[in-house]
């Protein structure tokens, strides 16, 4: 994508260069950041993981970092994703738009119906466009999912703690009306 050959003498739309140029540029970025993050960090992951020692998992950079790598993860699969399918629509309407539609009279013109190249790239929109909208569905529900989950598995660990308090309360009582009872009866 990045070495597509462009003849100077077609007859491209700047707007389309210039989206298909910030298109590649912010892809590649986008997929570089998140390679540097998961370099960056996997040392540190495999360093903990062979230490025993629970303070050290605290201590360490992929804790501190959480939210760097979860951003790097929702550009390179989120982002990236929809850039890269954004890229490929791009593509074909910079390869196939300079295709000029052959014609029996050279001197007809054509003006009504579109070319060949035009063709092309409308459909490869028309095919991509769906798959962009149900791989956005598909993310949102995918990301609503793994929230709901993670919301309740910290209302039922609150839980947990809050019935934990409540028994280490009950215990707490105990030793205070054992030892009442034994003052009221001499």
């Amino acid at each position: 994508m990045v070495e597509v050959q462009i003849n100077s003498e077609d007859d491209h739309p700047q707007g389309l260069l210039i989206a298909f140029s910030a298109c590649t540029t912010v892809l590649v970025a986008v997929h570089l950041f998140a390679l540097m993050i998961s370099t960056c960090i996997l040392p540190n992951i495999e360093a903990v993981s062979n230490v025993h020692n629970l303070n050290s998992v605290k201590e360490s950079p992929h804790e501190r970092m959480h939210r760097h790598i979860e951003l790097a993860w929702a550009f390179s699969t989120v982002i990236g994703t929809l850039l890269f399918l954004a890229e490929v629509v791009l593509l074909c309407w910079v390869k196939f738009l300079p295709l000029k539609k052959q014609s029996d009279n050279p001197n007809q013109n054509n003006s009504s119906t579109i070319t060949s190249g035009q063709a092309a790239a409308i459909a490869s929109t028309s095919i991509m466009v769906p798959f962009g909208l149900i791989f956005i569905v598909f993310a949102v529900h995918f990301y609503r999912s793994l929230v709901s989950h993670k919301t309740d598995r910290q209302f039922q660990e609150l839980n947990e703690l809050a019935e934990f308090a409540r028994l280490q309360d009950q215990l707490d009582h105990r030793g205070d009306t054992i030892s009442s009872a034994v003052t009221h009866f001499p």
